[in-house]
């Protein structure tokens, strides 16, 4: 395929699209090496700041791809403009589906009102700003040493999930004082005399109290990091930001996964069927790959114990537009994320015509669970709560610097993987250095604290 006959169909599905009502920024595509697919891939981002972490996941990725579990076609970053990485490997029909599954995914990211909101507070241009962060990182490893900089990208990337979403990406500190109690002026002369404001008080005002560190269980764990640190040096506090971030721009990405790439794989394939300049043959290889990107995990006579987001998006939103009509698909993808699109959408009856069940696996025994939708919507949605991590809280900061944390396992359900939150506490103690303290349950559900030192 020429470059001039790949810039030619991109054009005109692009044409396509605008004509069907897809409304996208402007999208730079881009075709790279396999190996560099596959480190964009396990990044996030085609330029981030370097961690031993993303090398693990590489590795995974390789083997994956070596035992045929995996292949890329591509890889979007949502932003004004957009950035599409396709395969070099990618044939003419491979390419053709890429292109509209990619305008799906661009007019999905510029409409949706979650995207909307953590780009707005990020950046449009995220792939120059995280650019930009890996430059500051990579001036504090010259400065500071590697060592340092590595130990703060550990405590950071560990955390990375710890986010509030609710909370502004420019969020302010703390009030330092606390708010003086109020009290009721319950006859006409109390209500006269406060009505002379805060000068009535005189010499006789009550010194004002300091406000406790954190006022209320706080759930950013990398926003307070960074701003209450004892000790953070101010690099340290801009690694944390930095992450904080980059989390918010992936924050929509894994919450609508269900129904961005279901409505990608709408379009590609709606796209597709009316892209009558496509020849005939590259139509058919087109469809196949269609085929094989939105079938569930498992083919044939095997049973499929995982979910493909592809295939569940997909049989969703082609049940919406064909109830509901085009302008109601439209609305839903700009007001809805995953949690609102499958309890709102994933009925009854399509769950059973999907084969969509829960089980539970012990002792290498798998048992079919109860049918109802409602269970079967939480089973879906439960790796997606609080950015799929374990809900932590701040609770104090004792007067020795102590840090008190708290795991909310009553909302989470489960207890914590001990092994993993031992080491998460290890990576934040060297930063906040003082004790660090975590509240949880084991397994069983009895109650346990860990601790770092």
């Amino acid at each position: 395929m020429s470059s001039t006959e790949w810039q030619d169909y991109t054009a005109r599905i692009e044409q396509l699209a605008r004509e069907s009502g897809l409304r996208f920024h402007p999208v730079e595509f881009e075709a790279v090496p396999d190996s560099f697919m596959m480190e964009v891939a396990v990044y996030g981002l085609p330029v981030r700041m370097p961690h031993w972490s993303f090398g693990v996941r590489y590795i995974y990725q390789l083997i994956q791809r070596h035992m045929g579990h995996s292949r890329l076609f591509e890889v979007v970053f949502p932003g004004n403009p957009g950035h599409a990485y396709l395969a070099a490997s990618n044939g003419l029909a491979e390419n053709v589906l890429v292109t509209a599954h990619v305008l799906g995914h661009a007019d999905f990211s510029r409409n949706n009102l979650l995207f909307q909101r953590c780009q707005g507070q990020v950046s449009e241009r995220i792939v120059e700003h995280a650019a930009q962060h890996a430059r500051q990182i990579q001036q504090a490893i010259d400065t500071h040493g590697l060592e340092r900089v590595e130990a703060v990208l550990d405590a950071a990337l560990a955390l990375e999930q710890h986010i509030d979403i609710d909370q502004s990406v420019r969020r302010s500190r703390y009030p330092e004082y606390a708010e003086p109690p109020k009290t009721l002026a319950d006859d006409a002369f109390r209500q006269r005399f406060a009505a002379l404001g805060p000068a009535s008080a005189g010499a006789g005002a009550r010194e004002r109290r300091r406000a406790p560190v954190p006022p209320h269980p706080e759930r950013d764990l990398l926003w307070f990091v960074a701003q209450y640190a004892p000790e953070l040096e101010s690099w340290e506090r801009d690694i944390f930001l930095a992450v904080r971030e980059e989390s918010f721009y992936f924050y929509p990405v894994f919450a609508t996964q269900i129904m961005n790439e279901g409505w990608a794989s709408y379009w590609h394939a709606r796209l597709l069927r009316e892209a009558d300049f496509i020849p005939q043959q590259a139509y058919v290889d087109a469809i196949k790959c269609h085929s094989d990107v939105v079938r569930p995990v498992a083919a044939d006579q095997q049973i499929a114990l995982g979910l493909n987001p592809y295939h569940l998006g997909f049989a969703i939103w082609e049940r919406i537009v064909a109830a509901e009509g085009l302008e109601a698909a439209f609305a839903i993808r700009a007001e809805d994320d995953d949690f609102a699109f499958v309890r709102n959408h994933l009925t009854r009856e399509l769950a059973a015509e999907l084969e969509l069940f829960r089980y539970r696996a012990r002792d290498g025994t798998i048992r079919v669970l109860e049918a109802g939708v409602d269970a079967l919507h939480e089973a879906i949605l439960a790796p997606k709560y609080n950015f799929g991590a374990p809900t932590v809280l701040v609770e104090n900061v004792q007067v020795d610097g102590t840090l008190e944390l708290s795991h909310d396992h009553a909302v989470d359900g489960r207890g914590l993987d001990l092994e993993r939150g031992r080491k998460v506490l290890e990576y934040l103690y060297r930063i906040w250095r003082r004790p660090v303290r975590l509240s949880t349950v084991d397994a069983d559900g009895r109650a346990l604290e860990i601790s770092a030192p």
